[in-house]
């Protein structure tokens, strides 16, 4: 099979990481797989980068090129400013729709890109936000072949955010924002006139969707997006099993330069004090909380990877920061080295580093938001306590604990409770390695893609008429 999948860029985490490693493992598996990008960070020849000078002329195809070439250095301040310069200079009409708070449609490469001479039976999208897409491609996109969208987060369902934060104005228009600052961010308040502009795009194409969660699949029925879908499954995301599983603890410390003798906690995301979704106040709380009575014989030493910083130490605890790391195997140490991995977030779609631990034989302790809940097994949250509660009455035994969003109390108590219990702790953990070679193995993500793939090319197109009568019914891609 000849596939094409677009991303932001192809080497990231969360939805970058998604989409890199269904493309590799479709070309290991004997497929044409490529990889459509706004930003190359690899040498594979398979992975096609989007550029937009290709698509321009004169002093625009100059300035383009200039800022392609300075996105390396854009974690600089003097990068930052040189690639926001090129940018208004590349595109003065793109400047304008940004100043005025309206989404940045122009990027022209995009056209380019269904000029090439490549025939792909399948085109599979993922997050199309990120500075680098033209949106107003889809219907073109649709038309030319099955076009398949995975939703990683809510962007395409709202104005700007890609994630409402309790805010349900998405439902019927947007407009009247109480926060513009929610990412990606805007500079004035024309998300009523986004949202109508994606609802027009989407209402002249043939959509096929996809979530890793019912939990965003539920947000999506009931958004502006269903009228361009003709088909829709919820294929949760997988893992690598080859390298994300259980490994030696004291063999990973050492590896790590960590002390055996310490309560290990670990949290990874990127940019994790300043990410806005994630609640590094929450953990910070609860991990003063567990700090107080921490036994000088066993200190509690909290890993935050995903970041560069000093040291700190709350209280009894000391907080080590690491910065992000693209290899997976030294990701894979680290989870392994921990007793617990820790998920506290404010928003959350169906987090890869949850999958990640669970592979790894790491119990998890996080906050209940999106669809995390539909990745921890048998914890669950007590509405308005600020205590966890083990469901013992489930068929499935737990691979980790639960807790309400924002209740530093109950996720001390969460860690604390999988901390002082050993045979849990234990217990969570191989039931966690052995539900990720179940539900969240790679493979089986590829292989629910491959076989929806086959469906859609084998399935007559529906008229409009016919989409407008019914509704497609929803496939969990479960087990």
């Amino acid at each position: 099979m000849d596939i094409l999948q677009i991303s932001t860029s192809d080497r990231l985490g969360g939805a970058e990481r998604v989409a890199w490693d269904l493309f590799r493992t479709f070309r290991t598996q004997g497929h044409r797989s490529r990889l459509a990008v706004g930003r190359k960070r690899t040498n594979d020849a398979d992975v096609i980068e989007i550029r937009h000078e290709d698509a321009t002329r004169g002093t625009a195809r100059a300035f383009w090129r200039a800022h392609r070439l300075l996105q390396p250095y854009y974690s600089t301040s003097w990068g930052r400013r040189l690639c926001r310069l090129t940018h208004r200079l590349a595109s003065p009409d793109g400047h304008r729709d940004r100043s005025a708070g309206r989404e940045d449609f122009h990027y022209p490469g995009v056209k380019a890109l269904l000029s090439q001479s490549f025939t792909p039976e399948v085109i599979h999208a993922h997050n199309l936000h990120g500075g680098y897409f033209d949106l107003r491609a889809i219907p073109a996109l649709s038309r030319r072949r099955p076009l398949v969208l995975t939703l990683h987060d809510a962007w395409l369902l709202a104005g700007h955010c890609a994630h409402s934060m309790g805010c349900e104005r998405w439902r019927s228009g947007c407009g009247a924002c109480p926060d513009l600052n929610i990412y990606p961010a805007i500079r004035r308040d024309a998300t009523a006139e986004n949202w109508r502009a994606k609802a027009e795009i989407f209402a002249r194409s043939r959509l096929h969707i996809a979530t890793p969660c019912a939990w965003l699949m539920d947000r999506a029925e009931q958004s502006m997006l269903m009228s361009g879908v003709v088909s829709r499954r919820v294929i949760p995301y997988g893992v690598d099993l080859s390298i994300f599983k259980p490994g030696d603890r004291s063999a990973a410390r050492a590896r790590l330069n960590l002390r055996q003798d310490a309560a290990v906690l670990l949290f990874a995301a990127n940019g994790i004090r300043r990410n806005g979704f994630k609640d590094y106040d929450v953990l910070r709380r609860a991990l003063g909380r567990l700090a107080v009575g921490a036994s000088a014989d066993r200190p509690i030493l909290f890993l935050a990877l995903g970041e560069s910083a000093a040291e700190e130490r709350v209280g009894n605890a000391v907080v080590q920061f690491r910065p992000f790391e693209a290899d997976p195997g030294s990701v894979a140490a680290y989870y392994q080295s921990a007793d617990i991995y820790v998920h506290a977030a404010k928003a959350d779609t169906f987090p890869c580093t949850v999958l990640e631990a669970l592979a790894c034989g790491t119990p998890v302790a996080a906050t209940d938001v999106g669809g995390i809940g539909e990745q921890v097994r048998s914890a669950i949250p007590i509405a308005g306590q600020s205590a966890p509660r083990l469901a013992r009455d489930r068929a499935e035994p737990p691979t980790g604990m639960l807790t309400p969003a924002g209740d530093d109390t109950a996720l001390a108590e969460a860690i604390r409770t999988l901390l002082e219990d050993v045979a849990l702790r234990r217990r969570c953990g191989e039931a966690a390695a052995r539900d990720a070679v179940i539900r969240f193995d790679l493979n089986r993500q590829a292989r629910d893609y491959l076989n929806w793939y086959r469906e859609i090319m084998e399935q007559q197109a529906p008229t409009r008429d016919d989409r407008s009568a019914r509704r497609p019914p929803v496939q969990l891609m479960t087990q």
